[in-house]
């Protein structure tokens, strides 16, 4: 097909931390400040805890107000307030006055000041400290393994963020989509893309089967996976479903390019054509595709068009291959008059003698005869004429109609010179001379 299909490898390529930003899972949203943690991230039903029956030590009031005053001065952000509070809490004779679940909460706040000043090792050590503490609630492990999670993440560390994630994910009964997706995007990170795959793939079967829309950026992970292992099938049927969820300009794109991967060229011109009539298509190597697309199927008139029309608003580059483009469109479908100033530009930007042959063709399909001859002879002198045989034997057409046989003939002897034009060549030659006796015969007639 020519020049229609992209290099697939450009539509679906990404970086190494691209993956991440789309599907958003590196947002912060659980690491919050507080002073009894709220329920664990991502969890619908924590399992049965099946060690030891954990008997949380009690918040002390008195440690309570000093962790409700620490928070205070986090939330107006004088966070240098806010330490200072808590080292004392946790200074050599404070921290022996603490219990377990206490000391919890102290390295829990500071922790999330590390993370306010992007100190991610010292807020990742904070809540290594948090987890070690004995007989914290599950709730608070559960909610502090996935902070973890996410923070090893933030830092590039995708290994140890796996890791991380799935002692999460063992102590939860049903974790939800959005930590599917994250474990997806770890996997992703290093290269397994089947587990990656396994886990979006999960993550977008919970959200549909709970009859909700699946983000964007999920079905995006998903697609760039189907395309890495070339399952094209089903990365269409995930473009299908953002073309009606999600409708971009390249979601059309894409799908249709795929479709040109299938050799389904009516269906990649479909997509085409819906994405052009929206407006979408605004890039020069689109236009041209979806000539080519419409030249193939034997509509050349709206080849024509649509590169009229992009010329036109400055969206096709004024190059020669794409004046040709158009011009051989319009000289397709019979429409001369708009074909000739296209290979006129066509041919002007071009530093080889083919284009003003062509030219000359069309030309003579409008009976500019002398502009044919003179197109033509240009052409054959600027050199790199593919079949200069065929060059002349236009030359010689345009000389006959010119009524300079001498010159047509001569021309249509040069043609025949190549083997391959050498019947036509004799066939030209013995109508010229034909016509000239009857034109001879005329002329007595008329005297």
């Amino acid at each position: 097909m020519r020049g229609v299909t992209m290099t697939i490898s450009s539509l679906f390529r990404i970086s190494t931390l691209t993956a991440l930003l789309l599907c958003g899972a590196l947002a912060f949203d659980h690491v919050v400040p507080g002073i009894v943690l709220s329920e664990a991230v991502a969890q619908d039903k924590p399992k049965k805890d099946t060690r030891e029956t954990r008997r949380t030590p009690a918040l002390r009031n008195k440690v309570y107000e000093r962790l409700a005053e620490a928070q205070g001065f986090a939330e107006a952000k004088d966070y240098a307030s806010a330490e200072a509070i808590l080292n004392d809490m946790i200074s050599e004779d404070g921290k022996r006055a603490l219990n377990s679940y206490e000391l919890a909460n102290v390295y829990n706040l500071h922790a999330f000041l590390s993370y306010v000043k992007e100190d991610y090792a010292q807020s990742l050590r904070y809540y290594g400290q948090v987890i070690a503490q004995p007989d914290i609630p599950l709730a608070m492990e559960i909610n502090t393994r996935f902070t973890v999670a996410q923070l090893y993440f933030v830092q590039e560390k995708w290994q140890q963020g796996i890791d991380a994630l799935l002692i999460w994910f063992d102590l939860n009964e049903k974790p939800n989509a959005g930590a599917y997706v994250l474990l997806a995007q770890g996997y992703y990170q290093v290269k397994d893309y089947n587990l990656a795959l396994k886990n979006v793939e999960t993550a977008i079967g919970m959200h549909e089967g709970e009859g909700k829309l699946p983000k964007e950026q999920w079905y995006n992970l998903a697609r760039f996976l189907y395309f890495d292992k070339e399952d094209y099938d089903s990365a269409l049927e995930v473009l299908n479903t953002l073309i009606i969820y999600y409708p971009k300009k390249q979601y059309w794109v894409q799908a249709s390019h795929l479709y040109g991967e299938k050799k389904d060229e009516p269906t990649q011109l479909a997509l085409m054509e819906a994405a052009y009539e929206q407006g979408f298509l605004d890039r020069s190597s689109e236009l041209v595709t979806m000539s080519y697309l419409y030249l193939n199927a034997d509509t050349p008139y709206y080849a024509g068009a649509v590169m009229q029309k992009g010329f036109a608003d400055e969206l096709v580059e004024d190059k020669s291959k794409n004046f040709e483009l158009a011009g051989s469109a319009w000289a397709q479908a019979r429409e001369v008059a708009k074909s000739i100033p296209m290979m006129e530009k066509a041919a002007a930007k071009s530093d080889e003698g083919e284009l003003y042959v062509r030219l000359g063709n069309v030309y003579l399909d409008g009976d500019q005869f002398s502009k044919a001859a003179a197109s033509v002879q240009k052409g054959l002198k600027k050199g790199g004429v593919k079949r200069p045989d065929q060059a002349r034997l236009v030359l010689g057409m345009a000389f006959f109609n010119l009524g300079e046989y001498d010159k047509a003939r001569r021309a249509f002897r040069d043609a025949g010179k190549d083997k391959r034009s050498a019947k036509y060549s004799q066939q030209w030659i013995a109508y010229v001379t034909s016509e000239e006796d009857r034109q001879r015969e005329l002329e007595k007639d008329l005297f």
